[in-house]
């Protein structure tokens, strides 16, 4: 495949560059990617559709109750239930309800048990992330938004003071997941880029493309820290994004989706009938609040 810049596209079709550039920042042009500060575009690329895809239902109500600070509603359920799961997920001691809690009053509540900070500093962070992957749903996803997923979740943690963990940005130092390697440092960059660049070229992304994208972003592990949490935002956002169902990996599931990122690309049936069975759990709150799939 060839790729141009922006200055060549721009002048192949008679545009300006900075309406080229500003298609790509909105994902308008299909497998652009960053490389720097520089936008490079598949040569072959063509000219965007007037118009943007029509919000979906849930889109649009996850907004409305955004704006309105509706309490009671899929945009309440969703975040305190996502928050939970993900971050328990991943070893914080906070309760489903003191998540809750925290969500409704931004205060812990009284509990008889030592509570830590940094549970408590990235479960209102998480808020915040899954308020950006609503508010930026159709959005191309790209490594700045990824790497701002994980700066808005880290902040203000105490991994946020230390040098070497560059919250915000990708892995320093080596690390491992389950006990296994994953992908040097040095190597991350052009791994993430190549990952988005193939999955943004898909123009139309089915549910088992959003899968495969996040079990590889996974075996990337690009960040320090904080690699589950933001793949799962990750997923929620690409299936807002393409009108498929998300769905909600419960600590219930949890077994069953580390058994399936392991054995995928052997067995994919295995991670693939897990997000079926959370994408059923969360077509029920739909069926309940009335919203349309």
């Amino acid at each position: 495949m060839e790729f141009i810049t922006v200055s060549q596209y721009a002048e192949l079709h008679n545009l300006s560059e900075r309406t080229v550039r500003n298609w790509c920042s909105e994902g308008k042009m299909d497998g652009a990617f960053l490389s720097g500060k520089t936008w490079i575009i598949p040569a072959d690329t063509p000219l965007p559709r007037k118009g943007k895809r029509k919000a979906s239902p849930l889109i649009k109500r996850l907004r409305e109750e955004k704006a309105g600070k509706m309490s009671g509603g899929i945009y309440h359920r969703t975040q305190i239930d996502l928050t939970y799961n993900s971050n328990h997920i991943e070893g914080s001691r906070l309760t489903h309800e003191q998540t809750r809690y925290i969500f409704e009053t931004n205060t812990i509540g009284i509990t008889d048990e030592s509570v830590n900070v940094d549970d408590i500093v990235e479960t209102t962070n998480h808020f915040r992330c899954i308020d950006l992957i609503i508010d930026r749903a159709e959005e191309r996803l790209t490594e700045s938004f990824i790497k701002e997923l994980h700066r808005t979740l880290k902040t203000g943690t105490s991994d946020d003071r230390k040098d070497w963990f560059n919250v915000g940005d990708y892995k320093k130092l080596p690390n491992e997941v389950g006990g296994k390697a994953t992908c040097p440092p040095e190597q991350v960059h052009q791994r993430m880029k190549a990952l988005l660049a193939a999955y943004n070229a898909k123009k139309e992304k089915s549910l088992e493309d959003i899968i495969d994208l996040h079990q590889r972003f996974e075996l990337i592990h690009p960040f320090q820290d904080g690699n589950g949490r933001v793949g799962r935002l990750v997923m929620f956002k690409e299936c807002l994004a393409n009108g498929i169902v998300p769905f909600i990996i419960t600590d219930d599931l949890k077994y069953f989706y580390y058994r399936g990122l392991r054995e995928w690309g052997h067995i994919n049936g295995y991670l693939t009938d897990t997000c079926l069975t959370a994408q059923d759990n969360y077509k029920a709150l739909l069926d309940y609040f009335k919203i349309k799939y």
